[in-house]
Formats: C-alpha cells, sequence, structure tokens
C-alpha cells in the first residue's frame, strides 16, 4: 500500500495551555506513524485566507455546521492581531506512512453533539459548548488535520509556499523580546527517544513547558558526522583529560591482580596519560555514533555531511532566563544524580543516553542553533518532493 503524507496543526490556545507535549504523544503512540517533519509558523493573513477557503467541502465527511465552524475559527485566531498586527504562533507537524490520513483523522477525533470523553485529541483537549436554543456557545477545535488524501494534498501545498516567509525561527514573537534577560536557548530531543513509537518525546515536551517558556522554533533533524563533531567537539578534550585518572586506576587494578605487579602512583599517572586520550576518543566517537548512526572512522569525503540514520527533534526555547530554566527542569547530565521529576531522572539511563541536551549559556546556544542550521528546515522540501508531479 502506498504511503500517505498527513499533517497536524497545533492551534494557539492549545500552544498557550502547554498542551502541545500531550497532543505529540498522543500522535505518536496512536498512529505508530513516522514524524518526518515540523515547523513553526506565524501565519500571515494571505496564508489564513488561502488555508481558510479550502476548509469547508463537499469531500469531509464532517458535518458542514462543524467545518464552517473551524473555517471561522482558523480566520479568527489564526490570522494576525487585525489591530497591533502580531501574529499567532502554531506548530505544524508532518506524518508519513500507510492510511497516514486516515490515522491522523482518527487520532484526532470529530466533533459529535453531547458526547463526553477522551478517546480522541478533540475528545480531551477541545470543546464545543451548545447553549439551551442549539446554538454554540464557545468552539476550540485543539488541533488542525485533513478530512482525506485529496484535501492534505492541497493544504500542505499552501502551507509549503508560504514556509519560507511564515516559517521557520520566529522574530520578535514574544513580548519579552527587548528585556534584556530575554534568551534563547536550544534543546535537542535524542534519538533514544525514537528507538520505536512512543510517548516519550511528547512527555519531555510536557516536562519543559513547566518552564512558561515559548517555543519559536522546532525541525525533525538526523544529524550528520560533520555537525555531531563540531556540536561536541568542546567535550572532546575534556573527556581525554577526564578520563586518565580513570583508566589508570582502572588499569593499576588489572594489572596488579592479572601480573601480581606493584602499580606504584608514578606509574599509574604514565599509563593514564597513555590510554586516556585513546579512551576519550573512543567515547567521543560514541557520542557521534549514538548522535548520527555513524563513527568518523566510518566517514570521509563528503559522506560527512550527508544526515545520519538517527532521529531528533531540534527546538528553540524563548523567554526570560530560559537558559537556566530549561536546564533546571533538564536535571544534571548523569541521570542518576538528577532530581525526581527532572527530564533526565525520568528518562535517562546513562551518561550519554540522557534523553535531551540543551545549551548552557545564551552564547553556546548560539553557538549550536548555527551548526544545526536551526533556520533551515526539510518541511518545504518533503512536501515539494512528495507531491512530485
Amino acid at each position: 500500500m502506498a504511503e500517505e503524507l498527513s499533517y497536524v496543526i497545533i492551534n494557539p490556545y492549545t500552544i498557550y495551555k502547554s498542551r502541545t507535549g500531550g497532543v505529540l504523544a498522543r500522535l505518536l503512540t496512536r498512529t505508530s506513524l513516522d514524524l518526518v517533519g515540523a515547523q513553526m509558523f506565524a501565519p500571515s493573513q494571505a496564508l489564513i485566507d488561502e488555508y481558510a477557503q479550502n476548509i469547508v467541502t463537499e469531500a469531509d465527511t464532517q458535518d458542514r455546521q462543524i467545518q464552517e465552524l473551524i473555517r471561522d475559527y482558523v480566520k479568527e485566531n489564526l490570522a494576525p492581531d487585525p489591530i497591533t498586527g502580531l501574529r499567532e504562533r502554531v506548530m505544524v507537524l508532518l506524518f508519513r506512512g500507510e492510511n497516514a490520513v486516515r490515522r491522523i483523522r482518527e487520532t484526532v477525533g470529530t466533533f459529535k453533539k453531547n458526547f463526553l470523553g477522551g478517546e480522541s485529541i478533540r475528545d480531551t483537549y477541545g470543546d464545543i459548548v451548545y447553549g439551551r436554543d442549539g446554538s454554540v456557545r464557545y468552539f476550540e477545535p485543539a488541533v488542525l488535520a485533513s478530512p482525506n488524501i485529496e484535501e492534505s494534498r492541497t493544504k500542505l501545498k499552501i502551507w509549503a509556499r508560504y514556509s519560507d516567509t511564515d516559517g521557520g525561527l520566529l522574530e520578535k514573537a514574544l513580548p519579552t523580546v527587548t528585556d534584556p534577560r530575554h534568551e534563547r536557548t536550544l534543546v535537542i530531543i535524542k534519538p533514544d527517544n525514537f528507538k520505536f513509537p512512543s510517548g516519550r518525546p511528547g512527555n519531555i515536551l510536557d516536562i519543559f513547558s513547566r518552564t512558561g517558556l515559548a517555543i519559536t522554533a522546532i525541525k525533525v533533524h538526523r544529524m550528520t558526522v560533520a555537525q555531531a563533531e563540531e556540536f561536541y567537539g568542546p567535550v572532546r578534550d575534556v573527556l581525554k583529560e577526564k578520563l586518565a585518572g580513570t583508566i589508570g586506576e582502572r588499569s593499576r587494578d588489572i594489572l596488579s591482580s592479572a601480573l601480581n605487579i606493584p602499580i606504584g602512583p608514578e606509574l599509574q599517572t604514565q599509563i593514564g596519560g597513555l590510554l586516556g586520550p585513546l579512551a576519550g576518543e573512543q567515547q567521543f566517537n560514541n557520542i557521534v555514533r549514538f548522535m548520527t548512526g555513524h563513527t568518523t572512522s566510518e566517514t570521509s569525503g563528503e559522506g560527512r555531511n550527508e544526515p545520519g540514520t538517527e532521529k531528533c527533534i531540534i527546538l528553540v526555547y524563548e523567554g526570560i532566563d530560559a537558559v537556566r530554566k530549561i536546564r533546571e527542569v533538564l536535571g544534571p547530565t548523569d541521570p542518576a544524580k538528577a532530581p525526581p521529576g527532572s527530564i533526565r531522572r525520568e528518562f535517562g539511563s546513562t551518561i550519554m543516553v540522557n534523553a535531551a541536551h540543551a545549551s548552557d549559556s545564551p552564547d553556546n546556544a548560539r553557538r549550536e542553533m548555527g551548526i544545526v542550521k536551526i533556520r533551515e528546515n526539510n518541511f518545504k522540501s518533503l512536501i515539494e518532493s512528495f507531491y512530485r508531479d
């Protein structure tokens, strides 16, 4: 059966209420589809007008009144503020796989009058409240998704056309941007969270939402070997130096036991100095392999710049004291030393396989954003290549 491309748009209200993680967790666990792309948008009036024109259709089996409510909701809540001109933030997720459109639609759900439950995303996070006269008093769809394959194609092409102008790393999207304490920080949800379909990526986003910070960029990324080497380059020499002492001690114990040779402090230091750099280099290669699926020795030439086999999600969080707030909920590098409730305590297993990365300073955040090219996104190219006529 042929693969399909489908999407979910997470509405501004859902983002404001920090429900993004819960939505993502349900999409990943209930559809078992491959999350292949993601991008933040600050939609222009032109984008919303064009998208809204394609919402009410005969091909949609959903009640006509609901379709019209969704169209009016989009025009009112996703468009720029008509007075201030400020734009809203929405997140668009791309999923690929067999029956992707149907699976997404079933997981998102449709509204039914007088239905109470939590089976679908809209059951849990959306609302439709009727008055006694039957009129709709309140409507919040939580997310948007396509009802059929043809509409998915039409609407995704619309979002792709506006990807360069309305999407990417959103600039001046928050009221605190002029505050000297305002910061941007980079977060990577690491490959260990994508080994099999699970709610882990969404659950991690849930914990990050405790900070009250705003997501202003997101993309699905496969790090290249060259990027991994540059990204983790600062720890390379640290590992060599740090492991010298540990390797010296272990070598002393092994040699003394196996060969019955006494190893004094001076010889122990010499052995550590000799083997420590080798152990550090091996540990660095393990990090590169973990993030990309390849090691430095396995790649050369142009292969170093090819996307790896391991998937991660890269995000930018913004707000007051963003670096400190993100690192507090992330926890220390070693999950065993992380406090209960922190991301690394809940989802990490070792110093390397520790669920997520976060920048440790604003300067490093800028350096890391440049390495992973946060302003570049495969969102548009994925759609264009999938629907290439």
